[in-house]
């Protein structure tokens, strides 16, 4: 029996993947890019669904972000992902780009769909070439399905250096329908998004144009995927694509639609779900960091406040140690590129006040050493200079994110 938690008018739904919205299926094998594990993956919808993406920022968008491109700049529909991990294709050149659209092409002729419809996505060591031997081959043993076990073979095959798969489903109402979001993920380091800094696929049933979609999406990832950061460094390939089968049988959703809240809430929260694991299984990570910035003046203000505090290094090596040292906190805010009025700053770490009205306050270091040792850290700033709010997340910095990055080809 599907278990699920309710929050207002949206429910989570605890074992629910990408293939719980009506529509859709996936698959995963291990083609041999890697020694063992899964590495190629696919998620196929039975209809041309209504897509949207966003992308790196990075200068070096990598052959596969081309190609997707190309494929919803057609129609903005998509009926396949195809996703392969050990290799990112990027800064391969011509013969790069070359790979990336017979990719889509192999793919579209294994599910007998139109080139357009397929979008590619690859992950992993930067500067090398696929190895398409394995992946035509790989591409022709994908048997899509609608199960768990399905769901579980295309997370387990977009993982690079994650230490767990990453998946989150919401349900909510439309229309007297139900509407489904579910999503997967895949993101442990350079993860630093601008948009962003990992692989994210997310399926819906609900009836949207690409375009609404395209603009909620764009929206939401500001609070959510571009949030989170690991280590400050920003990938070559990494995306968020999201596509509508439209299965759930409910009016067409705009902003206007009596029920949008609903849906826009649904989205909203598998893509900050997603963020949130990734952001907890940063390589080398134990702990996830919540940076919680209030009385900025603006939205976006508290949003760069927050996302300053929660890439600090020093303050990820003191959450790491269990060092209650709020000062770390204090020099990331003194650097953001935001108004701080520095007479009166409040920072505390969970229930604990350090700094009201910048007057330092006595605390026990016993107290503050217990909660730092929990696997969550909030950290809560008041600016008090207006009504502006931002969240982000990260994780703390260990020894082992630099064995992990030092040994990666290896």
């Amino acid at each position: 029996m599907t278990a699920t938690k309710q929050t207002a008018q949206v429910t989570a739904v605890a074992d629910g993947t990408v293939v719980t919205p009506k529509g859709f299926q996936a698959a995963g094998v291990h083609a041999g890019l890697r020694y063992s594990k899964k590495d190629l993956g696919v998620i196929l919808c039975d209809v041309p669904a209504s897509a949207a993406a966003v992308y790196t920022q990075s200068h070096f968008q990598a052959a596969p972000l081309k190609v997707t491109q190309a494929s919803l700049a057609v129609e903005q529909k998509l009926q396949a992902v195809i996703v392969n991990s050990a290799c990112a294709n990027a800064c391969t050149g011509e013969q790069g780009l070359r790979d990336a659209y017979e990719m889509r092409e192999l793919c579209a002729k294994q599910f007998g769909l139109a080139l357009h419809h397929v979008a590619v996505a690859s992950t992993g060591v930067i500067g090398e070439y696929l190895p398409m031997e394995k992946i035509r081959a790989g591409i022709e043993k994908l048997v899509p399905g609608a199960t768990m076990a399905d769901a579980e073979a295309f997370q387990t095959a977009i993982l690079t250096t994650d230490t767990v798969m990453k998946r989150a489903c919401y349900q909510t109402t439309v229309d007297g329908k139900t509407v489904t979001v579910g999503g997967a993920a895949k993101g442990s380091g350079m993860i630093h998004p601008n948009m962003a800094t990992m692989l994210a696929f997310i399926t819906t049933d609900a009836n949207i144009s690409s375009a609404v979609l395209h603009d909620a999406l764009r929206s939401i990832t500001d609070v959510s995927f571009n949030q989170i950061t690991v280590d400050g460094d920003t990938s070559t390939n990494d995306m968020v694509v999201v596509m509508a089968s439209g299965l759930a049988g409910n009016d067409e959703l705009t902003p206007n639609h009596p029920d949008w809240e609903h849906f826009y809430e649904a989205l909203r929260k598998t893509c900050e779900d997603l963020a949130k694991q990734i952001a907890r299984d940063g390589e080398g990570a134990t702990k996830l960091i919540e940076v919680r910035v209030r009385g900025a003046k603006t939205d976006d203000e508290a949003k760069k406040v927050a996302k300053q505090i929660v890439g600090s290094n020093l303050v990820k090596t003191a959450v790491y140690g269990a060092d209650a040292n709020w000062g770390r906190i204090i020099g990331a805010i003194g650097y953001a590129d935001a108004d701080v009025d520095p007479d009166n700053v409040d920072v505390a770490i969970g229930p604990i006040v350090m700094l009201k009205g910048s007057e330092p306050q006595p605390f026990s270091e016993e107290e503050a050493t217990a909660y730092l040792q929990q696997e969550t850290v909030v950290i809560e700033v008041d600016l008090h200079l207006g009504d502006g709010f931002g969240v982000a997340w990260g994780c703390d910095l260990t020894y082992d994110y630099v064995k992990i990055n030092a040994s990666y080809r290896t």
